[in-house]
């Protein structure tokens, strides 16, 4: 525990009703089977985590209480007291992570002042999700200390820049030389099933999604699937990295900020590696 320190400890518990029954909010359980029905594939996934920062009067912290701040631009990945707004936060979050032993790798600020994202893994079968619920809890925990609060609300402003959860995914035979093919494979599936990995990528079955997916800011369609080279408005991204060297992931830009990681991961190995269809 890096709040309380000493030999404290932080624990994740999977939850079950009374009569011992798998609570219907625990989608680990079953994604732990999943994975362990795949285990050959050995999937690795890295979580990319957009949130934002807010008062305690339920307003983007920093935000001009009668007003906007100046358009989108200047704000993403950006630094300076007018740009950046909460740093501090975002840097004992990390540091607390890491003192966790979380596998966190990254942060940045994002397209929208105030929002920022971190980045978890890449880890194998059902880690990344664990440790995405983990640094979930911590950034809560560390911004309270702030008198600052946290949200993950998919589209917090219409106009601005809504928040996503996007997965980095691979398995061992896309990450070998020759991978590329197997990305092209795994993405053709994907295409397949768009609808239905849609209710699995927000908690409220696509509802959320529906807001945010709307081919702005970013964002891919709601209703068509789209895949490219580097292509920011596309359902599914392969990496220009990964199209040059001809091997390791992919990147599924639809999952929300609020999705359930078990959910997502275990969607994508069903789909992907299980070749499960509609």
């Amino acid at each position: 525990d890096p709040v309380r320190g000493n030999n404290n400890r932080l624990v994740l518990c999977e939850t079950y009703a009374h009569d011992g029954k798998v609570h219907p909010t625990n989608l680990r359980h079953g994604c732990v089977q999943v994975m362990e029905k795949a285990k050959s594939f050995k999937p690795w996934f890295a979580f990319e985590q957009e949130y934002t920062l807010m008062d305690i009067d339920d307003q983007p912290f920093g935000w001009p209480k009668n007003g906007f701040p100046g358009p989108q631009g200047p704000y993403y990945t950006s630094v300076g007291a007018n740009k950046a707004y909460g740093r501090d936060v975002v840097e004992a979050h990390y540091k607390a992570c890491l003192r966790a032993g979380i596998n966190i790798f990254g942060t940045n600020a994002e397209g929208m002042p105030s929002q920022w994202e971190f980045q978890i893994g890449p880890s194998e079968g059902i880690t990344a999700s664990d440790d995405l619920w983990m640094a979930r809890f911590l950034i809560h925990r560390i911004a309270e200390d702030f008198g600052i609060a946290v949200t993950l609300e998919p589209k917090l402003k219409k106009d601005w820049s809504g928040a996503g959860g996007h997965v980095n995914f691979s398995t061992v035979q896309m990450r070998q030389p020759g991978g590329l093919a197997v990305i092209k494979e795994a993405v053709e599936k994907l295409s397949k099933r768009h609808q239905t990995h849609l209710k699995f990528y927000d908690p409220k079955g696509g509802a959320d999604n529906l807001r945010r997916l709307t081919c702005m800011h970013e964002t891919s369609s709601f209703y068509e699937f789209t895949h490219g080279v580097a292509h920011r408005n596309a359902s599914v991204r392969i990496p220009r990295q990964v199209n040059e060297d001809g091997c390791g992931y992919l990147e599924d830009r639809r999952p929300t900020a609020n999705c359930d990681p078990y959910a997502v991961t275990e969607m994508l190995v069903r789909t992907t590696c299980l070749n499960e269809t509609d």
